[in-house]
């Protein structure tokens, strides 16, 4: 039988149950009645207490935000930003390198974090109204907010930089040093957050025990923030998660949306980035909410939306493409960042023998939430004041990036090879430069001095189109829900979903004088020719 099936017989069971209730009520006699009213009372208010989303005798506190505007968040979500470990995001800037490019993006982690528990709130919130089948319940609703308030804790310096750039060259460098590695593979900062976020439990405990039970959380509720904040896979056949049943796999979409993408995270860091940025957001989250509903798909409960809304969930992958395009994945960006992590791995005490005292904790931060609190990007400032001689070549590559002396863009070219790997893309541009003849016989490139980078840019889903993994129901079927049909989408979409760029830089010499700067700039100007005939060569451009 299917589920909606059982529900159906579960509400009429119910409401007859009601009915004899109602009628046993009536034919009752004073003051067996006033007892009987007292009883009935007294549980349709735990019934109340536990299904209603109705916080209006909480003492809330009020957020004034700039892009969702005054904000109310529950009292236990205000004990959690009132911790060192949460404060620590105000550190932190939500978009990394990408400030030094663009002056206006100062925002932090912190505000993003509060803008995605105040999505999540509004998510549950229309779910339960609209669909009081689902019985959400207060906790549930508590323990998505809190989700979306702690799910960026783990971030480090300069956001992604941390764990995209500066984990996986500490690794590296372990490696072809030698020396022992504990940094887990592929480690990301959801992994950090849910250590932090044991952390905040532990601390608020030690100055009240019941802090979550006087809220009406439990261990098991500690648990299922903790998987939400990680995000569940659809691709698992069977239901594993602890802190919900099955039934409530919806859930776990709201914050991390492993399934196709669709979440509150992105629905905040898109508005609040373009703001930031300057950049126009065509994508509209808040009509988006409105039509979100939760249908049964292959046995698991999803969130799916409108299919009239095809086209306002397909600007929400483009806006996500946009933004790497323009911003996160600027050219000068990207260099910057690169400068960034090298710097801190310079500077990283456990890349070295005997781990001098006057370098920084920077991997080894990883293993303990204490030591990870103390790691934000004042860490550029700890590094830039320093006089530790272990420092200096730290010091030097931050040195320049406040100088704004960066490494010369040569140029860029979109692949044309899917299966072409980074190694040989940089072994065939060191054969042309070796190969390339200069026109003026006074410079000779040094593919050393030429690095090679490349870009992944896509809608979300690398190469697959992801409006295929979303679900969308009809007006007059609310109930089903299948993927979007080709001739009900916009044949203006695009036919390829991502593209690879190939970047090269130059990297320019320290202090030169006006002659040397003059055979830098011919150099730069032989490097662009022989980047055009590799690129005609590699990759058919004209």
């Amino acid at each position: 039988m299917l589920r909606s099936e059982k529900n159906k017989k579960t509400l009429s069971d119910h409401r007859k149950s009601l009915q004899d209730l109602n009628k046993s009520y009536k034919e009752s006699e004073e003051p067996e009645k006033q007892q009987l009213w007292e009883i009935i009372n007294d549980e349709l208010q735990d019934v109340l207490k536990k299904y209603s989303l109705d916080f209006s005798k909480e003492q809330m506190k009020i957020f004034n935000d700039p892009i969702h505007g005054h904000i109310a968040l529950h009292p236990l979500l205000v004990k959690i930003t009132d911790t060192p470990q949460f404060q620590r995001l105000r550190h932190i800037k939500q978009l990394g390198g990408t400030y030094l490019v663009y002056p206006g993006a100062s925002h932090n982690r912190f505000e993003h974090s509060l803008g995605v528990a105040y999505l999540s709130g509004c998510l549950v919130k229309i779910l339960h109204d609209n669909q009081p089948e689902l019985k959400i319940t207060r906790q549930d609703y508590l323990c998505v907010q809190i989700a979306g308030l702690c799910h960026d804790l783990g971030h480090g310096p300069f956001s992604h930089v941390f764990d995209g750039l500066v984990i996986p060259k500490a690794k590296k460098q372990k490696k072809i040093r030698g020396l022992p590695d504990d940094i887990p593979e592929k480690w990301k900062h959801e992994q950090m957050s849910v250590q932090m976020f044991d952390d905040i439990v532990k601390s608020l405990k030690t100055e009240n025990e019941d802090v979550l039970k006087e809220h009406g959380l439990d261990d098991t509720d500690v648990t299922f923030i903790k998987e939400l904040i990680e995000g569940a896979k659809d691709s698992v056949a069977e239901w594993t998660y602890k802190g919900r049943a099955e039934d409530k796999s919806f859930l776990y979409e709201i914050v991390a949306n492993k399934q196709n993408g669709i979440d509150v995270d992105k629905w905040d860091y898109f508005a609040r980035d373009c703001h930031h940025l300057g950049i126009r957001n065509s994508f509209d989250h808040h009509r988006l909410l409105k039509f979100a509903r939760v249908c049964e798909i292959n046995g698991r409960n999803h969130i799916c939306f409108r299919d009239k809304e095809a086209d306002n969930v397909y600007d929400m992958f483009r806006t996500r493409y946009t933004l790497h395009r323009q911003a996160y994945q600027h050219k000068i960006c990207n260099i910057i960042e690169e400068m960034f992590a090298e710097a801190l791995v310079l500077a990283d005490r456990d890349l070295h023998e005997g781990k001098p005292e006057d370098m920084l904790k920077i991997s080894e931060a990883i293993k303990t939430a204490e030591e990870y609190s103390k790691l934000t990007d004042e860490i550029f400032e700890q590094i830039s004041c320093s006089n530790a001689d272990n420092l200096k070549e730290s010091r030097n590559i931050l040195d320049k990036i406040v100088r704004r002396k960066l490494p010369k863009f040569v140029g860029e070219a979109r692949l044309t090879d899917k299966n072409i790997s980074k190694e040989d893309l940089t072994e065939t541009w060191i054969a042309a430069v070796q190969k390339y003849n200069p026109t003026d016989p006074t410079v000779s490139l040094n593919a050393e001095e030429l690095p090679v980078y490349v870009v992944d840019l896509d809608h979300g889903m690398k190469d697959k189109n992801p409006i295929e993994s979303v679900y969308f129901y009809s007006k007059r079927n609310p109930t089903q829900a299948s993927t979007i049909k080709d001739y009900q989408l916009s044949s203006f979409l695009p036919k390829k979903f991502n593209e690879e760029l190939v970047r090269v830089y130059y990297r320019r010499t320290d202090d030169l004088t006006a002659e040397d700067k003059m055979e830098e700039k011919k150099k730069l100007e032989e490097a662009e020719k022989c980047f055009q005939i590799w690129c005609t060569d590699n990759f058919g451009l004209p």
